[in-house]
């Protein structure tokens, strides 16, 4: 089961080879050093589950998974070098929905990752569709449908993987590379070039509005300019 993760560690290092796994397992990956800005990323909303170190410089990790459980229910992974078993039922009883400790399996992590959605996504069948700019734009990542005003968007897999990767964090700017790796993954090198020209097909699918829900930032990339509803 894939879904939108935020990644809050800050070892550049080590979170960018667990986004790397992440995304090839085909979540969509926010990724942070700052625990003020996850604390951002989660108010903005579309986050499927947090995975969180816990030793963060600028803000306790303990914040974060409290931000995390109060009113969101927004699963989390955590992430920490601390093993000591008190640690972890520390971690658990302040409503962690899993615990792993450094040095750990990248692969292990992305299988907890799927096992935890599984359990919090599954419980109620399938999980709600998104819907955004005060519901003309609706997202089913579970049945892969997308529909403006009620009418089926047509998208092809590029189109929909530009969508739903905007989509899921609204108002993050993503560069072109950011794109490319999400919609083909790293094996596309230099694919960034034709970004543009599925971003217009994109848009015109979109009709009169395609331009404001897909948004250019000039210079820097692309983001979603309507809001997700809450």
């Amino acid at each position: 089961m894939s879904g939108a993760v935020l990644v809050v560690e800050d070892d550049r290092e080590l979170r960018e080879v667990v986004r790397r796994y992440l995304e090839r397992a085909g979540h969509a990956v926010h990724s942070t050093g700052s625990g003020a800005e996850a604390l951002s990323l989660l108010d903005t909303g579309g986050i499927d589950l947090i995975v969180l170190d816990l030793g963060l410089p600028d803000v306790d990790g303990l914040e974060i998974l409290a931000a995390a459980r109060q009113g969101r229910e927004v699963p989390v992974v955590v992430l920490t070098a601390r093993s000591q078993v008190e640690d972890r039922i520390d971690g658990l009883r302040r409503g962690a929905d899993d615990y792993v400790t450094k040095p750990f399996s990248p692969t292990e992590l992305v299988l907890r990752v799927q096992a935890v959605l599984h359990r919090t996504q599954g419980t109620s069948g399938a999980a709600e569709a998104a819907t955004y700019g005060g519901g003309h734009l609706r997202i089913d990542d579970t049945r892969h449908e997308a529909h403006l005003d009620g009418v089926a968007l047509e998208l092809t897999p590029t189109e929909w993987g530009l969508l739903t990767a905007l989509a899921a964090a609204p108002g993050r700017v993503f560069s072109r590379y950011e794109l490319v790796n999400r919609v083909r993954g790293y094996e596309f090198a230099g694919y960034e070039r034709t970004i543009d020209s599925h971003v217009k097909n994109l848009r015109r699918k979109l009709g009169d509005n395609g331009a404001d829900i897909v948004e250019t930032v000039l210079g820097v990339g692309y983001r979603l300019g309507w809001s997700r509803d809450r």
